[in-house]
């Protein structure tokens, strides 16, 4: 048994910090956060296929800047939450280099999964949702792939589309409000302010995959 623990699913207002249970038995230590269900949801860490619980001190830090995005799947009977690291990008303006997280929920009646492309520069506290998508096969055991965009502004003003895939593919192309496309997974054009743009990458194996929206 443990004390009574505060539960972020049921706080009002705006997230600014997010609590989870760390429990360990003779089987390990994982990591679970209530979710507003009559059971906690397990969070984990890694690439689709090869997650591993979020008790390590790299995989609490992965979390760390994702954990108030778990507010949108409170009540929604899941199961399960993974966060993956799939690309790091080289920002414009040599502004560091920003992280891009899939996380992914999974539901105990097994549809209904909530996928969440999510973009985090260099010191900010929290990361920023880019694209998401429900009922989706990205970012999950079935396809460990993922194609997202953002509109970035450099610290000297300058507008930004930034786009990454998982690390199967090799070429990003933008069209519509934005054009421009590149060799391996990441891709960076200049842009205007609110432009918007459709993304397409080529996979190793030849097939294409759509910007998650």
């Amino acid at each position: 048994m443990t004390s009574p623990l505060a539960s972020s699913a049921l706080r009002p207002g705006p997230c600014t910090a997010w609590y989870v249970l760390q429990l360990t038995d003779g089987t390990g230590t994982r990591l679970v956060t209530d979710l507003g269900e009559l059971v906690p949801a397990r969070l984990t860490a890694g690439r689709p296929g090869r997650t591993r619980e979020a008790s390590g001190a790299g995989a609490l830090r992965t979390w760390a800047p994702y954990a108030c995005s778990l507010s949108t799947v409170r009540a929604a009977g899941v199961r399960s939450v993974n966060a993956w690291v799939f690309a790091e990008q080289p920002l414009p303006d040599a502004s560091g280099e920003a992280a891009w997280v899939c996380t992914r929920a999974e539901t105990w009646r097994g549809g209904g999964a909530r996928v969440l492309a999510q973009f985090h520069t260099p010191g900010g506290r929290f990361g920023a949702v880019a694209a998401k998508a429900e009922d989706v096969p990205e970012c999950g055991e079935r396809a460990p792939r993922v194609l997202a965009g953002v509109l970035w502004k450099s610290a000297a003003g300058d507008w930004y589309l930034l786009a990454a895939g998982s690390r199967d593919t090799v070429s990003v192309r933008a069209s519509g409000g934005v054009e421009g496309t590149a060799r391996g997974p990441l891709l960076t054009v200049r842009a205007e302010e609110g432009a918007r743009a459709d993304l397409r990458g080529t996979l190793e194996n030849g097939r294409s995959v759509d910007g998650l929206r």
